[in-house]
């Protein structure tokens, strides 16, 4: 076999659908975000602004955050120095646990490198524990919570999209002794559309069944304390395992499921992807725990960011641009080619210095291909009309007709 024409025809086919994806190389500035600096491909620099992080409150920026690290990195040095088994649990993961147990009103939390691993490890592990178990997986789950429902091994039945009744039906059909969990996100990322989570934990109640949920894109956005969805619609007891980030919201990085000390202990001692992966940095973990604590009690930040995507949605939708709306933070605009998605994105970058990357298959199904942009609380009102004006001007330059694309 020729593997080296393998490989080109692989790479022409995404060049040929539009869907070839390139790294744009930024530098964030401290103090200055969510402005950067563009690292063109003629060797030039270009000032941008960030509309596509998902720093989602700026506390990559946050001066306790950065406090919090200087500190931890001076005292230890730059690595863990190895798995939480061997040498790589220190005093600054243990804090970040207790501190999002705390969050959650979990009994405990069990910190990994990224929210994938803990969505991967942790499903992927469960029918160790319950044998026979039945995972019922929502259709638009993360790639991470797939992953981890294939590759365990036991049953699995997904439902429709946010559809109660379909999952009702499902479960009704299978042996009401086999455990079963449901596995459902509380935030959509691509459409920001909210999961259904009470009607969830009583379809759960009714069938016995143990539920897990998604709260990366809300962790740190809703509920009193940042704690996310569950918290702001008083749910949190109803979910056994919740899972979240520390790489949006709060601005550094790392992931962690909070559940009972039992389903920790137990998720530790069995999941190859937290045994065999070597422990976050110190400086990572002490900045993590000083976001999650300033985030706690920061509701100024989660009222400003709302306001934001409150007023670009309003601009746009002013406009006639389609865009998708179901109330959350995250503002859509539907585009339906990754050609023309591609070409509005690149004019955005070159032509206005604004930054967000187009959003392609597989991410999103064919057809539906979108600008996904994130307002944060310090993107200024300049900032907001500096892109409203240009998005008018290159939805019309790009010969999109705009009552089709709103149909």
């Amino acid at each position: 076999m020729n593997y080296s024409a393998a490989i080109d025809a692989a790479l022409n086919q995404l060049h040929i659908e539009g869907r070839y994806r390139t790294f744009i190389d930024i530098e964030r500035q401290k103090d200055h975000f969510p402005k950067a600096v563009w690292n063109r491909p003629d060797g030039q620099t270009q000032d941008i602004v960030v509309w596509c992080g998902n720093d989602y409150l700026g506390m990559g920026q946050n001066p306790a955050v950065l406090a919090a690290m200087h500190e931890a990195l001076d005292a230890t040095g730059a690595g863990s120095g190895g798995t939480r088994n061997i040498s790589g649990t220190t005093a600054y993961h243990k804090r970040l646990e207790v501190s999002l147990a705390d969050l959650h009103g979990k009994e405990a939390a069990l910190l990994f490198t990224s929210a994938y691993i803990a969505n991967d490890a942790t499903l992927s592990t469960l029918p160790k524990l319950f044998p026979g178990l039945i995972i019922y997986s929502d259709a638009l789950n993360h790639a991470s919570m797939i992953e981890g429902v294939r590759r365990n091994g036991g049953a699995k039945r997904i439902f429709r999209h946010n559809d109660v009744a379909h999952l009702r039906e499902l479960m009704a059909a299978d042996d009401p002794a086999a455990p079963k969990l449901i596995a459902f996100e509380s935030i959509y990322s691509m459409d920001g559309d909210f999961g259904p989570i009470k009607e969830i934990c009583d379809v759960a109640d009714e069938f016995g069944a143990l539920t897990y949920i998604d709260e990366v894109h809300a962790v740190g956005m809703y509920g009193p304390r940042g704690a996310g969805v569950a918290e702001r619609d008083g749910l949190m007891h109803r979910i056994d395992i919740i899972n979240g980030t520390l790489a949006k919201a709060y601005g550094v990085m790392g992931g962690y499921i909070a559940a009972s000390a039992k389903m920790c202990d137990a998720i530790r001692s069995y999941a190859p992807g937290f045994i065999f992966t070597t422990s976050l940095p110190p400086a990572v973990a002490a900045g993590a725990a000083a976001s999650v604590e300033y985030v706690k009690t920061a509701q100024y930040l989660r009222d400003k960011q709302q306001e934001n995507a409150s007023i670009l949605k309003m601009r746009l939708r002013g406009l006639g641009l389609p865009i998708i709306d179901h109330g959350s933070h995250i503002v859509p605009v539907h585009v339906g080619d990754p050609k023309h998605c591609k070409a509005i994105s690149d004019m955005l970058l070159t032509e206005h210095g604004i930054y967000v990357q187009p959003i392609n298959f597989p991410t999103v199904p064919r057809g539906t291909e979108r600008l996904r942009f994130t307002p944060s609380p310090v993107h200024d009102p300049k900032m907001i009309d500096r892109l409203v004006r240009a998005m008018d001007g290159l939805w019309s330059h790009c010969a999109l007709n705009r009552a089709e694309m709103s149909a």
